[in-house]
């Protein structure tokens, strides 16, 4: 199959995967509390449905997606509710936000699962409530809502490739690897389904050439199905392959236009673990309640892949690998180039949690001493989306937020390659991120502002509408009462004329 190339990337970035990709996966056991923060995904945050007391089984659900753009979220264990509070999320700001915490019981008593074995025999508009309703986001760390992604036939978009994402480009990570030699299966049965729901016409998986094990497991598999139209092809290892657009126009050689969807050119691209939560929610009938994810690093005893309960906090997984060693340094959720540190190992793993790196002072990036800019243009040749980073951060720097808009800001996908490579140390994604952030706010605020303005204005032509109203009936009583004393006399009169025509016998 032919491969196309994208620009910019760095192809001799260490991966550091082999401390964690030998080993098999590793069942967690259930922690004793979970906790499950209702923003864990792109969108709207999810609604709770339980209060504090009430004992749940795992797959109930707990809170339920609020509009379109949403997600609901279920139990990854059975228990008690004690907490429907504010909890630190995994976030880069390290702040609190509204959560459901679980007491487990230590029975794991589950809902009665409602698998659909026989998937051809559903609609794909009935495939796309079934993964909705299990709560199933991209777990390749972007947890956009995957229903919405697979709800093509609906909207009368013509799909021609389905894409699955098993390019695990970033440096430590290693579950989707680990999911492939065990679980491709399982995969290969996810892709069956996707097809079925978006009617494309061929299915690529795609996997870098620094695993040819992974490769060949999976060509296996995919000839023991039979089916014709699901191939497996190898691709280049360079950073971010993985990459949502990258990924296209490398197996496709098409670019998605700036402020496009893929949909738009035909193509449905999905991770690998998001494809094997499709085919849990639809062959097992099991909601979004765990997954497998990355812990390593040297400050770690035994980095290993591990399939974790949603909710399970981070201090029970680094117990799981024997504990920290005395060189950890920094926790940090993602990879090194793409994750964020968090505060403490008490906050919860999310579906968007794809790994957890206890880095070491070898491992972490040293903050350098930031200098001025000498515009070598080093930044610009490594950008995969063909940006203008220098320029972006003098406009973003000096608040110039609508001119680092119009450059493309948004189709930055910060995945770091500028700050590797710029010899003055600047923290370019950091000021992209803060541009990006400063300019929802003010779009937001800007709403708010049109709604109260729209919202001034009908209640001042009502004013204006119901004043006029009172004027209108005020002198139409004025007038009604202007001509009543010359209807009274007109009717004095005609009882006189007709007095006179009809006298009374007294009269007579």
């Amino acid at each position: 199959m032919k491969l196309w190339s994208f620009k910019g990337g760095l192809p001799s970035l260490a991966d550091h995967k082999n401390e964690s990709v030998n080993l098999p996966i590793e069942i967690a056991p259930v922690p004793k509390h979970l906790i499950y923060p209702l923003g864990q995904h792109i969108g709207n945050a999810a609604k709770p449905l339980v209060n504090v007391g009430d004992t749940v089984l795992r797959g109930q659900k707990i809170a339920e997606a609020q509009g379109m753009i949403s997600a609901p979220i279920h139990a990854s264990s059975s228990g008690t509710v004690v907490s429907i509070a504010d909890h630190l999320i995994p976030h880069p700001s390290g702040f609190s936000a509204p959560s459901i915490t679980i007491e487990t019981d230590g029975l794991d008593t589950e809902v009665t699962p409602t698998p659909q074995a026989d998937f051809k025999q559903l609609s794909a508009e009935k495939l796309v409530q079934l993964i909705r309703e299990a709560g199933i986001v991209g777990l390749g760390g972007a947890a956009f809502p995957t229903a919405i992604k697979l709800n093509t036939q609906s909207k009368a978009i013509q799909i021609d490739t389905l894409i699955l994402n098993g390019a695990e480009c970033e440096p430590y990570i290693s579950c989707d690897d680990r999911l492939l030699k065990e679980r491709s299966d399982r995969i290969v049965e996810g892709i069956e389904i996707l097809l079925h729901m978006t009617g494309a016409k061929r299915a690529i998986l795609a996997i870098e050439d620094n695993v040819p094990d992974t490769f060949k497991t999976v060509q296996r598999t995919i000839a023991e199905h039979q089916n014709s139209i699901i191939s497996a092809v190898q691709i280049p290892t360079i950073y971010p392959t993985g990459g949502e657009k990258q990924l296209i126009q490398t197996l496709t050689g098409k670019e998605v236009p700036s402020g496009k969807i893929p949909a738009d050119i035909g193509i449905v691209s999905i991770n690998v673990g998001t494809v094997y939560a499709v085919q849990q929610a639809v062959i097992e009938g099991k909601p979004l309640t765990s997954r497998i994810i990355t812990v390593t690093g040297e400050g770690v005893n035994k980095p290993h892949n591990l399939e974790v309960r949603l909710g399970t906090p981070i201090k029970a997984l680094i117990d799981i690998c024997d504990g920290y060693t005395k060189f950890a340094e920094r926790l940090i959720m993602g990879g090194p180039m793409m994750g964020f540190a968090l505060l403490n190992d008490d906050i919860p793993i999310i579906k968007a949690t794809n790994c957890i790196l206890v880095a070491s002072k070898q491992e972490v990036v040293t903050e350098k001493q930031a200098m001025p800019c000498i515009r070598c243009g080093l930044c610009a040749s490594v950008c995969p989306v063909s940006l203008l980073p220098q320029q972006l951060y003098w406009y973003s720097r000096s608040e110039q937020l609508e001119k680092a808009e119009k450059l493309n800001l948004f189709d930055c996908i910060e995945c770091g390659c500028c700050d590797v490579a710029c010899p003055s140390h600047i923290p370019l994604v950091q000021h992209f991120r803060y541009a990006k952030s400063a300019l929802k706010v003010q779009k937001h605020e800007k709403h708010l502002s049109n709604v109260a303005r729209e919202r001034f204005e009908a209640r001042e032509e009502r004013i204006a509408r119901e004043k006029a109203e009172r004027a209108e009936r005020s002198r139409k009583k004025k007038a009604a009462l202007k001509n009543k004393p010359a209807k009274e006399e007109i009717d004095a009169a005609v009882s006189r004329s007709k007095a006179k025509k009809n006298p009374t016998p007294d009269e007579g």
